[in-house]
């Protein structure tokens, strides 16, 4: 469990930086060098790098090398970590907002039958005078 959360708590860190949060937007319209990649950033390449390696060593990218040229693709596992710990996340709160609906359907209809209840009381000392 400790690694688990460990992997999702890497996973959520590598998306909180907007570079690469760009960068997976980039790569999911396909493949990309590590110099197309980095152009519209102005950094140095090698404070770049620092966020491929994070985001290679925190399993949304693979990388390549082909040459001189290393190529950067979009990897399935963290993406189907980030889904499953939503999906876990919202069952969780459908159960809640579930069991709040059926509270307040409940208290309003104990609501609507004590209101009854008490008009229709009311009607009686009226018709006892």
């Amino acid at each position: 469990m400790a690694q688990h959360e460990s992997t999702l708590d890497g996973v959520f860190l590598a998306l909180s930086d907007p570079t690469r949060r760009a960068v997976l937007t980039r790569l999911g319209a396909g493949a990309a060098s590590i110099g197309e990649l980095a152009a519209p950033f102005d950094m140095a390449l090698p404070s770049f790098m620092k966020h491929i390696r994070y985001l290679e060593n925190t399993g949304w990218i693979k990388t390549r090398k082909t040459g001189r040229v290393r190529t950067c693709t979009l990897a399935a596992g963290s993406f189907e970590a980030v889904y499953g710990w939503l999906a876990q996340q919202r069952g969780i709160w459908e159960e809640r907002t579930d069991r709040l609906e059926r509270f307040a359907t409940d208290d309003a209809s104990n609501r609507a039958g004590t209101d009854d209840a008490e008009s229709d009381g009311a009607d009686n000392s009226k018709e006892q005078r």
